[in-house]
């Protein structure tokens, strides 16, 4: 069914009666819009439940909810939140209707400087069941705690109150949705709260409907770290860092899209180490495939030690590049570690032009040749990483699927944000599509599915996140966790999955200082 809303006249008789008697100040609800259903009482409650727990599906402007009270039936008092004051409204009575369930929620708006939170009652009614009754009505009521029109945040609509009735006859299995304003006293309609009305029918329609026709929701947000939990790091990111990042962006690509990428990212990264460490040491990380070196740099300020490494270096690293106080040797170029042993030291810079050669693909021919080729060894990372050193692979393209390879020679954890499909040597290719038969062919989610079962195959307990950052290249797979047996067969595993032929040819380009049009072994995003 088309959405095609029937909207309803100033003069329409109002669909929600408020029982008078129970209040001081009129309740005259003015009714909007209205539209036919197909879906029962219990898909519109089960919709609205979700409405109200996620208002930024209906809200660009809203973070979240944090969910302050809710409890069934009427019988329990409503709390009055700590910072509503008292602008907690008085529980309203509803003319044939009895209440079920209320819930306080607080909206979280993504940009705290200019929005406030605001508290909002929700309540859900019905009419009390009967065998001979034709028709059921299921009534949700949402009330801002706010004393004036003066006092609503720009992304509420300037009500006193919302209302939606779903009506539903059984017999037919057809029924009607639509929504009504409480206004404030002699304030008018205007254009953005009709339009906003027609949005928020909108979104009930078409959730409602989606469930009738068999939607099921594949994507599962917050799975290992607590939405608020990182939506509040991520703002106390942005409002420290975002402004002065953008005006100093020194790359061609937009500074929008990348800043606040790369500051969602860190948020999350920063909150799932707090899980996996606590109070204890950091064990340091490493961005195999960089980039711009941003996120490196998000997190040293943050006050995590660690470093990143990509083949090319990008004008950014001027500004984000950092003089570490220490930097373990192991997997720097063999030069480089006598030079330090030597009290000669080596390069102590937190973002690094290196070009990855990991074990697998070192063969002893390969190293010969390499030894005979006028080219820059110090050019080159031997893939080892010191023992539990956290590995970050995003969107580094050719060296995704290595990242659980080389989590496993060196013991480390990882996350992988995959983006563009290559193989073990480099190459672009498609990769299977899943075996599982419940998840999407797309080429993104075969390379997803694809790489998590290489972590798999090397002992990796595989854990997915879909991340919430301005990118359709949103899945974060984790691997912190071993299963069973850790003894792997590393080389078994590289031919299982095509094996490296190329790689090294690349890497000698690179390290001469020469370009590949295919298998760059860098990431440019």
């Amino acid at each position: 069914m088309v959405f095609k809303p029937d909207e309803l006249s100033e003069a329409a008789a109002p669909v929600v009666l408020q029982d008078i008697e129970s209040s001081t100040t009129t309740c005259t609800w003015r009714p909007f819009f209205r539209h036919d259903c197909t879906f029962n009482p219990a898909i519109f409650t089960d919709v609205m439940i979700n409405l109200i727990k996620n208002p930024n599906i209906n809200s660009s402007w809203l973070f979240r909810a944090d969910i302050l009270h809710d409890a069934e039936g009427s019988s329990q008092p409503i709390p009055t939140p700590v910072e509503s004051g008292d602008h907690s409204p008085s529980t309203p009575s509803f003319v044939g209707f009895e209440l079920r369930r209320h819930i306080i929620r607080r909206l979280i708006p993504r940009n705290t400087m200019r929005d406030k939170p605001l508290d909002q009652t929700c309540l859900i009614y019905q009419c009390p069941s009967s065998s001979d009754e034709v028709r059921e009505q299921t009534l949700v009521i949402y009330l801002p705690h706010v004393a004036s029109e003066a006092d609503m945040p720009f992304y509420h609509p300037v009500v006193r109150g919302i209302a939606f009735l779903h009506e539903w006859t059984a017999v037919e299995s057809r029924g009607s949705v639509s929504v009504s304003y409480l206004f404030f006293d002699e304030s008018e309609p205007s254009i953005k709260n009709t339009r906003t009305a027609l949005h928020l029918l909108e979104a009930i329609y078409k959730h409602g409907q989606g469930r009738v026709d068999g939607y099921k929701k594949r994507v599962q947000h917050d799975v290992l770290v607590p939405q608020a939990r990182v939506q509040n790091t991520y703002t106390a990111l942005k409002q420290k860092y975002a402004r002065t990042l953008i005006v100093g962006w020194a790359e061609s690509t937009d500074p929008g899209k990348h800043v606040f990428e790369d500051l969602c990212i860190a948020a999350f990264l920063i909150e799932l180490w707090a899980d996996m460490y606590g109070q204890g040491p950091f064990p340091g990380f490493v961005d195999i495939g960089c980039g711009n070196g941003l996120l490196v740099y998000i997190l040293i300020q943050e006050g995590f030690k660690g470093w990143g490494f990509d083949a090319r270096a990008r004008k950014s690293w001027l500004a984000y590049n950092t003089r570490l106080e220490s930097l373990d040797p192991i997997g720097v170029t063999s030069k480089k570690v006598q030079d330090h042993e030597s009290g000669l030291g080596y390069s102590l810079d937190s973002l690094r032009q290196l070009v990855l050669l990991p074990p697998p693909a070192a063969s002893d021919d390969g190293l010969t040749k390499i030894s005979s080729e006028d080219f820059n060894p110090d050019l080159i990372h031997a893939g080892r990483f010191p023992k539990g050193t956290f590995i970050i692979s995003n969107h580094a393209d050719e060296l995704t699927p290595w990242t659980p390879i080389l989590a496993t020679i060196s013991d480390c954890p990882f996350i992988m944000i995959p983006c563009c499909s290559h193989d073990l040597t480099g190459q672009r290719f498609r990769a299977p599509p899943p075996k599982d038969k419940t998840k999407a062919d797309s080429t993104y989610s075969s390379l997803v599915s694809w790489i998590s079962q290489i972590a798999r195959d090397c002992g990796w307990e595989p854990e997915v996140e879909m991340l919430r950052i301005p990118s359709t290249r949103n899945t974060a797979v984790v691997g912190r966790k071993r299963l069973g047996d850790t003894s792997v067969d590393i080389q078994a595993i590289v031919d299982r999955y095509g094996g490296t032929s190329g790689y090294l040819e690349t890497v000698i380009r690179l390290a001469k200082g020469g370009s590949s049009t295919s298998g760059s072994v860098t990431k440019e995003h």
